[in-house]
Formats: structure tokens, C-alpha cells, sequence
């Protein structure tokens, strides 16, 4: 089984190395884009029936295949998922819009998901997160309605949007690397009054974390992915058991120049405010280009925690966390290189519930998170090559993450060992008769510095694996 899908990445490698590279991954912060077919400019019309005759419609279509080989005798998995949706807006009606979209999923093939390997006592990480989390034998009734609003066009240049939706921010955000998005429902808005400054935020209290079919409120959605050690290091119980209702949040953007600066702060009821302010400088020299980007985070518990009882909270009291993230690079129309550090102090793990986004620091990889540890130094370098068409690229990424020790409760919530990381990343968007077709080919190999006298259950999933990817999305 192993050789056989290893001939096979490897098969695929050279076929996308021969028609150039490139594909699906967004950036924090950025606004979703998950669905890139055909758009239109809209003109408000006098009736609700010509608000839904022009309105446009969306398709796309995904494929996924993953396989993650453990070194030694423990599991390897494998997954393979197609699935595909339809969006619709309506056109303006007196600035009002409606938006409706909703996708399907199918487990075309994959190894047994809830099989727990002997040695580890646990089961698949990646591959049953192409489906649904909370049920692995559910193979075929994977179908979720993504969005469903109203959005209010309050000038040319901001809006307002109620109901199921999309966002992408540094503490909530797609985190794409599946087959669908995480979703929010709430009231949401965004405004670009000014050429410089943009304003957004909003108030949510459902969830719809990537991996899940089902819509949870704002505490029944953590713990879904699992809770880890509390900082006494017995288990984690505060899963189902959180009392949470809603999440506020407010976004400023300002354009100096081509730098920016981001500033949000974040308040989730009863557990967490985290506050970042981010500033990515650019300067022009000539043809090429030099950046620098400067982060820092600042978050601290509220409320009892999430519960009264202290087994049960997800934020332990006394709770703050800091972090700094940092990284400087250099591009032209070719390459495009950088160096990232991150230093997340000693004073408390930083928390972020893993349901509701990835990391926004500068030396986040993909597969694999920092959220939950304290006392980290994390270096990465990545250098990126645009290949002779402009819709192709490589890139390379290489990572070290220097960690507290796994037996430091206090500070490793998931009991994580210090560990490299190497990513390869290739994709393309094609052009032509196949235009809306995106390829991505992603090899990723991580290894624990000194794993010898860990246990299986720490080693696996987490460290001493290479993991395949092969995406395609169509967007039409």
C-alpha cells in the first residue's frame, strides 16, 4: 500500500513539474475568496424578480488526496474525497442581496478512519479531517449549507451581512487545507469609506469548524478536535462542557504607502480577549522589492474560563499569553524569499481553539500548528519561484521549532516535541479550455529532534511522518 502511493505522488510530481505549478491557499488576512467563478458587477434593480434574474451563480468542484506515512510500525492512512457546491447571489434590490451556497462530500476511497493504531492507541489525524470528525464511518451523508444571508449595501464601499458566511481573520479563518472552510454565523461588517483605511468586525455565535457538517454555538464548538492535557496535566474535560455564547470582533486596516497596518481586537464571552497589531512594511527598489513584517499578540482569560469548575475550563485562571512574530524577505516578478521567527514567551501557552483557525504568525506551515504551547522559538525560511508562466509556482519552505518539554504541562497543552519541518509546494492554475482548473501538489516531512524515549501515542501524527497531497479545485 505504501509503495503503491508513493509511485503514485511521485508520478504526479512529474506530471506538474511538466506543465508548471500552482493552486489553493489563503493568506491571513485577506478576504475569502473560496469561491472564484463567474462575477459580475452589480446595478440594483427595481424588483425582487430582476434581483434574482441577474443575480449570478457559482459552481466548484474539489478533489482531494492524502496520505500520511508514519515512520516505523505505526499507521499510515490514506483518503481520497471529491465533493462539489453551488453559490448564488441575487443582484441589488433597494442595496439588499441575498447569498446561498452549499457543498456536498464523498469518501470515494480511503483506509479504515476508525481504526485506532495498536501501538499509539489513536487514530487518524488528516485524512478523516477531509470528512466528518465526529463520525469517521459516516462516508456518504456529508453535505452542509454553507452560506445563507442578507447583505445590506449600505454605500458602494461597505456592507452588512446577517447569517451564515465566510470570513478570514487572524484568530477566525478558513483554514482550507481540507475539503471546506470553517463557516460563522452572525452580523458582520466591512467599510472602505477612505482609499486608505478599511474597517471590519462583527458579532458571531454559531460555528461550523472545516471537518464538521453541523453548525455548534460558540462553546459547544470547542473540543471538537480534540483538548489535550489542562496545566495540572490530567486530560483535558472542558469539551462540551464550555459556556460560551458569542464572539465579538473589530478589524482596522490602514495602507501607508504599499505597507499596512493591521490592528484587531478580539473578545470571546467568558474565555479569551487577544489583541494583535501587525505592520508590513514595503519598500520598492526598482524592480524588485523589500518587506518586513512586525507582530505581536497580547491575550488574556475572562470570565470564569469557560466553567466554574477548574477541571472543566478551557482557560485556566490567571491566563496570558505573548507573542512575537517577525520576518523580512526580498521578491521580484521571479523569487520571492524570506526569514520568519516567532518567540511565544514562557508566561502561558497560547490558546486559540483549533476548530475556529489556523495561526496567524509569520512561521506558520502548513500541517502543523503552534496554538497551544508556550516558550517557543520557531524559525522558518521559504524561498518561492515563479515559473515561466505566471500562474505557476515552487516553492520551498524549511522550519524549526524549538518547544518547552513534552513533560512541562504548564506550557505543551498537546504534549508536541521539538521538530523540524520541510515543505514542498507546487501549483498551478491553467489556462484555456481549462481555465478554472487549480492543481496543488504538497509533500510535507516532519521530524522530532529526539523522539527515542517517546511514547507512540506522542510521536504519532505529530512528528517522524511524510504527508502527500494532491488537490484540484474548478471554479466555474
Amino acid at each position: 500500500m505504501t509503495f503503491n502511493f508513493r509511485i503514485y505522488f511521485l508520478s504526479l510530481f512529474a506530471f506538474f513539474v511538466g506543465v508548471k505549478l500552482s493552486a489553493q491557499h489563503q493568506e491571513v488576512p485577506s478576504n475569502p475568496r473560496m469561491w472564484k467563478g463567474k462575477t459580475k458587477k452589480f446595478y440594483d434593480t427595481g424588483a425582487i424578480s430582476k434581483a434574482f434574474h441577474y443575480g449570478v451563480l457559482q459552481g466548484h468542484f474539489r478533489h482531494f488526496l492524502i496520505f500520511t506515512d508514519n515512520e516505523g510500525e505505526l499507521t499510515n492512512y490514506f483518503a481520497q474525497a471529491g465533493g462539489g457546491g453551488i453559490r448564488f447571489e441575487t443582484a441589488p434590490y433597494h442595496g439588499i442581496q441575498f447569498a446561498v451556497s452549499g457543498f456536498f462530500i464523498f469518501n470515494i476511497q480511503s483506509s479504515d478512519l476508525g481504526r485506532n493504531d495498536t501501538l499509539a492507541n489513536a487514530g487518524s489525524r488528516y485524512e478523516l479531517g477531509l470528512f466528518d470528525i465526529e463520525d469517521p464511518n459516516n462516508r456518504k451523508d456529508l453535505d452542509r449549507l454553507e452560506e445563507f444571508y442578507l447583505k445590506y449595501n449600505i454605500t458602494d464601499n461597505s456592507n452588512l451581512i446577517l447569517g451564515r458566511q465566510l470570513i478570514n481573520t487572524p484568530f477566525i479563518n478558513l483554514q482550507d487545507g481540507r475539503m471546506r472552510p470553517t463557516g460563522v454565523e452572525g452580523l458582520w461588517f466591512r467599510s472602505q469609506e477612505s482609499q486608505k483605511t478599511q474597517l471590519e468586525g462583527g458579532y458571531l455565535w454559531d460555528m461550523s469548524p472545516r471537518s464538521t457538517v453541523r453548525w455548534y454555538d460558540v462553546g459547544e464548538s470547542i473540543g471538537i478536535y480534540g483538548s489535550g492535557r489542562d496545566i495540572t496535566g490530567r486530560p483535558s474535560m472542558y469539551a462540551g462542557k464550555t459556556e460560551s455564547h458569542w464572539i465579538a470582533m473589530l478589524g482596522l486596516h490602514r495602507k501607508i504607502g504599499k505597507s499596512k497596518l493591521h490592528a484587531w481586537t478580539f473578545w470571546v464571552d467568558n474565555l479569551i480577549n487577544s489583541n494583535l497589531l501587525q505592520l508590513d512594511l514595503v519598500k520598492d527598489m526598482g524592480e524588485d522589492q523589500f518587506y518586513l513584517g512586525l507582530q505581536g499578540i497580547y491575550q488574556q482569560g475572562i470570565g470564569n474560563g469557560g466553567n466554574d469548575v477548574d477541571s472543566l475550563k478551557y482557560v485556566s485562571d490567571n491566563h496570558v499569553s505573548k507573542v512575537g512574530s517577525a520576518r523580512i524577505g526580498f521578491k521580484n516578478n521571479k523569487w520571492d524569499y524570506q526569514l520568519a521567527y516567532t518567540r511565544i514567551t514562557s508566561d502561558g501557552r497560547y490558546l486559540m481553539p483549533r476548530e475556529w483557525g489556523r495561526d496567524p504568525f509569520y512561521t506558520f506551515m502548513p500541517r502543523e500548528r503552534n496554538e497551544g504551547l508556550g516558550d517557543v522559538h520557531a524559525v522558518m525560511a521559504k524561498v518561492s519561484r515563479k515559473l515561466t508562466a505566471e500562474h505557476s509556482t515552487i516553492s520551498l519552505a524549511v522550519g524549526n521549532f524549538n518547544l518547552t518539554d513534552v513533560n512541562n504541562v504548564f506550557l505543551n497543552k498537546y504534549a508536541m516535541p521539538d521538530y523540524y519541518q520541510v515543505n514542498v509546494d507546487f501549483r498551478h492554475e491553467f489556462e484555456g479550455v481549462w481555465k478554472g482548473l487549480e492543481a496543488q501538489f504538497l509533500v510535507a516531512y516532519k521530524k522530532g529532534w529526539d523522539t527515542e524515549s517517546l511514547s507512540e501515542y506522542i510521536v504519532f501524527n505529530k512528528v517522524n511522518l511524510t504527508q502527500y497531497n494532491f488537490v484540484l479545485n474548478y471554479h466555474f
